[in-house]
């Protein structure tokens, strides 16, 4: 954990003393960053070390949708299911991914590749449908233009 600490340090630094409150998801940031998924003790580290309340650093996490509670896989793809990509067809998308994957949203496929998720908004309301792969945005989805995501992620 020293060298996770090392690097909660670094980010304190660029804090003012009475913003230490606004650590919270940055550290948890960095806890993801190191080992790919945010557990209940990593919560109670970054409470600690932020020296705010535990319920503070678990709203972040039900919250913020880039914060993983369980593992994931390598890839993410994250479908919004807000109101302008349902009318334009996310739903058809969501359930192209799932027999495509395998998988239901909220899961992982078996060989770990993939974890297909929803997510109430991706701010892309012009160019739905659209869904998010990492830290990529795909828009104006079509199921040929999942199938070609896929294949390049392979």
């Amino acid at each position: 954990m020293s060298a996770l600490t090392d690097k909660f340090d670094r980010v304190k630094a660029q804090y003012p003393q009475e913003m230490q409150a606004s650590l919270v998801v940055p550290l948890l940031m960095l806890v993801q960053e190191e080992k790919g998924h945010i557990e209940p003790d990593d919560a109670r580290t970054v409470a600690d070390y932020a020296a705010v309340p535990l319920a503070q650093v678990l709203e972040a996490l039900s919250w913020y949708g880039m914060l993983f509670r369980e593992p994931v896989g390598r890839h993410v793809i994250k479908v919004c299911r807000n109101i302008a990509c349902s009318l334009r067809g996310s739903q058809r998308m969501l359930r192209h991914l799932e027999v495509t994957l395998g998988v239901k949203a909220g899961e992982t496929t078996a060989d770990g590749r993939f974890t297909l998720l929803t997510v109430e908004c991706l701010a892309s309301c012009g160019t739905a449908p659209a869904m998010q792969v990492g830290d990529t945005y795909h828009e104006q989805l079509s199921e040929a233009k999942i199938d070609r995501i896929l294949e390049d992620l392979a």
